[in-house]
């Protein structure tokens, strides 16, 4: 693995020169984030025919109106595309917009709009979480049954809404069969089902099915689908799937900040990623090197899978000295450090050489670090 500093064809920046400089190696491989990945060349490519001449603002564009029939196409008819500037954003707004101001919404503790978007959801949504303890990311009807509960109660804000992920932030699937069952479940109780879809790509790469067997066909109300994880630039879409289920989105999203003005330039590249198979080929592209390395440093004495790999995450334990020692030399993340616990994450630029020269790091890792195999305690679940 080259390092981050060994960088090659790159010039000393001079600010009397205007011509741009590369301060990063484009050749540099990690696994800390498929946030880390850069663009698709075919989404730089559609932006370059975007741009040029002048085009309407704030979501008149020929792009936009576009997207709005890219997205029925995966979605079904009467589907309605609000593209924003990111995920949290995204997320942010869909459940505010599906919420009276009591309303409350129920997740996954480990859900990304409970960990990892700061207090957005309720210092900027002025949203209650209820989050619930699961083993895989996955949340059930029972598990939901634990806070669906206390309806016309004035001490206790309203359980109004569902937020399930997919893929989870454990790498996890929801089955079809699973969301519609979440689905039944909180609409029997009038309690509508929003989906983070940062990345659905992979998980509907992982089952095979049509992006819609698992959103609207299953009893999805409102979803946040996500490109910057699968090669865009930047830019998520709201996709109100049933239009009774949110209020206000086209007032909201301007209130939140997320109203972009020169919108083409965000649809322009949803359009390349959803109007081919751009999203299909490159969701398939890291869950298969996810498999890959799964399948290789499950052979390495000291490292456990802790989760099934379902799409491109993969968790497992290991010594923490073997892992800081990996580090040095390629960057991964820790997921739960008192248990030793990291994640590497795939994506659509990894290709098998990443994942074989990961894969000899580890092992070299582990090896110098033999004494500490035994320091770190069996994980919850071993597949």
């Amino acid at each position: 693995m080259v390092k981050a500093t060994e960088l090659t064809g790159t010039t000393t920046a001079d600010p009397g020169n205007p011509t741009p400089t590369r301060l990063h190696n484009p050749a540099s491989r990690g696994f800390a984030s498929d946030n880390c990945a850069g663009v698709h060349s075919e989404i730089l490519t559609a932006l370059a025919l975007s741009n040029g001449g002048h085009e309407a603002s704030y979501g008149e564009d020929a792009y936009t109106k576009r997207l709005q029939g890219v997205m029925a196409h995966h979605f079904g008819p009467d589907t309605e595309a609000f593209p924003v500037f990111n995920g949290t954003g995204a997320n942010v707004l869909s459940l505010q917009s599906m919420l009276p101001r009591w309303g409350a919404v129920i997740c996954a503790a480990t859900s990304h709009i409970n960990i990892d978007e700061n207090a957005a959801p309720e210092r900027v949504g002025g949203i209650k979480l209820l989050t619930i303890d699961t083993p895989d990311g996955k949340l059930t009807p029972e598990l939901i049954a634990q806070e669906a509960w206390g309806w016309g109660i004035e001490h206790r804000a309203q359980p109004l809404v569902v937020s399930i992920t997919q893929s989870t932030e454990r790498g996890t699937v929801y089955t079809p069969s699973e969301i519609q069952a979440i689905a039944d479940f909180a609409h029997a109780r009038g309690i509508t089902l929003h989906m983070d879809g940062a990345r659905l790509a992979n998980a509907a790469a992982h089952l095979n099915v049509p992006l819609r067997a698992i959103t609207r066909d299953v009893g999805v109300d409102v979803l946040s689908f996500g490109g910057t994880k699968n090669g865009i630039i930047l830019g998520e879409t709201i996709v109100l799937l049933t239009k009774e289920a949110s209020a206000g989105l086209k007032y909201l999203r301007k209130m939140n900040m997320q109203l972009a003005s020169k919108m083409r330039f965000v649809s322009a590249q949803i359009i390349a990623l959803m109007e081919g198979d751009l999203w299909l080929r490159s969701a398939q592209q890291s869950n298969s090197m996810a498999k890959r390395l799964s399948e290789a440093v499950r052979e390495i004495p000291g490292i456990k899978l802790t989760q099934e790999v379902q799409s491109n995450a993969v968790f497992a334990t290991m010594p923490p000295a073997a892992a800081s020692k990996a580090r040095e030399r390629v960057r991964f993340l820790d997921w739960n450090p008192v248990r030793g616990e990291v994640r590497w994450m795939c994506s659509f630029d990894t290709m098998p050489e990443d994942v074989d020269n990961l894969v000899a790091i580890l092992q070299e890792s582990v090896g110098s670090c033999q004494n500490e195999i035994h320091s770190v305690g069996e994980p919850a679940i071993v597949s």
